[in-house]
């Protein structure tokens, strides 16, 4: 699925259908593995998903680049990992262990530079978002892997279909 986020606006909206979507169900997939160049907009789009949650009032959000992990008050709750300062594929237990434990207890897991993670981590059912850029748009693009994930990425395109934003596939 594409969709087209040219403007800070409709990165908004993007991050409002994501929240729409869980907290709605929590029960769909709940990580997100969020890979982009520097300045794609990673980091954007998870605040304003993140402030859409039940509890986001209260969320400080930012890149968790230097503690690699932010956790946020929200419903349900949120981990934000930054994988930037890692080398490709080298061991951080933080994450593994939050994997595991969202199996048992709904929570979001937003993963930054997820080409830094040992891929023998992930579950059986996620979410991947390429976001890109080029000099006149920005994109956003989602693959599913499992059925829940594909579950999400079906309400996901309705909620940004209605609120207005531009999706393909």
């Amino acid at each position: 699925m594409r969709v087209d986020i040219p403007s800070l606006s409709h990165t908004a909206k993007l991050g409002q259908a994501m929240a729409a979507v869980w907290a709605a169900r929590p029960d769909l997939p709940l990580l997100l593995l969020l890979h982009g160049q520097m300045g794609a907009g990673k980091t954007t789009l998870t605040r304003f998903m993140v402030e859409s949650l039940p509890g986001g009032d209260l969320a400080e959000v930012s890149s968790p680049s230097f503690t690699l992990c932010n956790s946020y008050p929200t419903r349900p709750p949120v981990l934000h990992f930054d994988l930037y300062r890692l080398e490709e594929g080298q061991y951080d237990d933080t994450l593994p262990e939050a994997l595991y434990e969202a199996e048992y207890a709904p929570t979001i897991i937003l993963v930054e530079w997820p080409e830094r993670m040992d891929k023998s981590f992930l579950p059986d059912s996620y979410v991947y978002c390429r976001l890109t850029e080029s000099e006149n748009n920005r994109r956003a693009f989602f693959e599913g892997y499992g059925e829940a994930a594909a579950a999400f990425l079906s309400l996901l395109k309705a909620e940004a279909e209605k609120s207005g934003l531009s999706v393909a596939g």
